[in-house]
């Protein structure tokens, strides 16, 4: 199979959202949980025990990446088939899409290198009605009917990017366009690119579940006006090129080449740019399916001052989210905070141990790519792997890790009973890292500096697992208390709740 047509040109295409609502809307009143359980053939005892039998894989894979319960083993291929009573014929006719996430790109001896990601898939055809019952699968203590009409409709669309059939042994090819509309001050200095205009087919098939990676030595071709990408030892802007995938209007994305030396900050997205509250089961499931996405505070200001004062800053967002409802995450980064590259969870890293590393494998590839380049990391205190893979990579790439910014979530808001473990950063120079609690403790650093620590945010920061809700009490700036090893049998039983919902 192969994707044949020229897509329109465009940046990328996604569903529109309404606009963002200024606050959370309050959660509606749960039902029952025994009666919601019953209701979709869902035994919670059962659960409960199969849970618990095997606790060093279901809990700890989804709080080590962060990523909520319902955002795990989602159906894909045959599987949506068989739900939806469809075959292989039946999408015959059905366009083929492509989600092409924004991609990087490094310089080598060969020249500039991009690496191309991403997932071909089709979209079936649901009714409505079928729709609303896939999406009340999700929204377990509230059906769709009962929403808002704005959020009936972001559900509606979160659960149709749920339940596609992923293209296996697909060809992909795609153009190189140098027509990025490059705003002023954007993305730490990004600049259009001036050539590297061409069409390139990807060397290898889609994998089974539909995902390609794969890297792509870029000829300097000239551009319209006689120009040409610059080399990656010439300069020290980013530049732009607009990637376009044939046979389809949706595979549309951005490639940032980025210079050898400089910053780049790779950051999450759930609890720090966004509210989401994975912490919080009926919290964290409405604001991820049905309510628009807000910011957290005023974190759009934070990066767009790092983006205008910081050259050369190149951004790179990392979630684990699975790709499904990835378009999603974009469409909210890419209104709200500048510019840059992506990574999300490939459905190739599907099982419990791919979960459990996955962030690590994608870390590694971009500190492995940009050996030169410093990195700012920034996350929060409720990734089991945060918290253990950020201390880590200062000792793994010595001089790369810059900084470290962690939101400490259990400092202002009660309903994060999650443990976490700060032994990683017992033998890291404190001015490497914060815990911090507000985004405007951010202000009084200095990355270029490398004095990452805002002396006015109070640490307190002892080394071990902490935690709220366990018998003892988080300090309200950065730090918090240890609490003792035999709470952690608490914690797990409270993350189990977590996982119920």
């Amino acid at each position: 199979m192969v994707l044949e047509r020229l897509l329109p040109v465009g940046l990328f295409a996604t569903h529109v959202l309404g606009a963002a609502h200024p606050i959370i809307t309050p959660a509606p009143s749960l039902e029952d949980r025994d009666e919601a359980f019953a209701r979709r053939g869902f035994d919670p005892g059962s659960y409960i025990n199969s849970v618990i039998s095997d606790i060093g894989s279901d809990v700890s894979s989804y709080i080590a990446s962060g990523v909520p319960q319902f955002f795990q083993n989602f159906p894909i291929g045959e599987s949506v088939e068989k739900s939806l009573g469809i075959d292989d014929d039946d999408l015959k006719a059905t366009p083929t899409q492509v989600l092409n996430l924004p991609a990087y790109a490094n310089w080598t001896e060969l020249g500039w290198s991009v690496r191309i990601h991403g997932n071909v898939y089709k979209q079936p055809n649901i009714t409505r009605e079928k729709l609303d019952d896939l999406a009340n699968v999700f929204l377990i203590g509230v059906d769709i009917d009962e929403l808002p009409e704005d959020q009936q409709n972001q559900a509606r669309n979160v659960t149709s990017s749920i339940f596609v059939v992923q293209q296996k042994n697909v060809s992909v090819a795609v153009n190189f366009q140098n027509d990025v509309d490059v705003r002023p001050n954007a993305s730490g200095g990004v600049v259009n690119a001036q050539g590297g205009v061409q069409a390139i087919e990807l060397p290898y098939n889609t994998t089974t579940q539909g995902d390609f990676d794969a890297w792509l030595t870029l000829q300097n071709t000239t551009g319209p006006n006689g120009g040409h990408l610059i080399a990656g030892n010439a300069t020290d802007r980013i530049q732009a090129l607009n990637i376009y995938t044939n046979g389809t209007d949706t595979g549309n994305a951005t490639a940032y080449l980025v210079p050898p030396t400089g910053f780049t900050i790779i950051s999450d997205i759930d609890d720090i740019l966004r509210v989401t509250k994975i912490y919080d089961p009926k919290e964290g499931l409405l604001n991820s399916f049905a309510r628009p996405f807000v910011p957290w505070e005023n974190m759009p200001k934070i990066y767009a001052n790092w983006s205008a004062s910081i050259d050369n800053f190149h951004f790179h967002y990392l979630t684990t989210t699975p790709e499904q409802v990835t378009r999603n995450y974009m469409e909210f980064i890419f209104k709200t905070y500048p510019l840059g590259s992506f990574d999300t969870r490939p459905l190739n890293f599907s099982d419990v141990s791919a979960t459990l590393s996955i962030r690590r494998a994608l870390l590694d590839k971009i500190f492995q790519t940009f050996p030169q380049r410093k990195f700012v990391l920034m996350g929060d205190t409720t990734n089991s792997d945060v918290m253990k893979d950020y201390p880590q990579l200062v000792k793994d790439y010595p001089g790369q890790v810059q900084c470290i910014f962690l939101r400490n979530t259990t400092a202002t808001d009660s309903t994060d009973l999650f443990p976490y473990d700060t032994s990683g950063f017992e033998d890291i120079d404190q001015r490497q890292y914060m815990f911090f609690v507000h985004a405007d403790d951010l202000r009084g650093v200095d990355i270029v500096g490398g004095n990452c620590y805002n002396t006015a945010v109070t640490q307190n920061v002892t080394f071990g697992y902490q935690g709220r809700g366990f018998g003892n009490e988080v300090d309200s700036a950065g730090g918090s208390v240890r609490w003792s090893s035999t709470s952690l049998g608490a914690g797990l039983l409270v993350a189990l709740g977590w996982v119920l919902l």
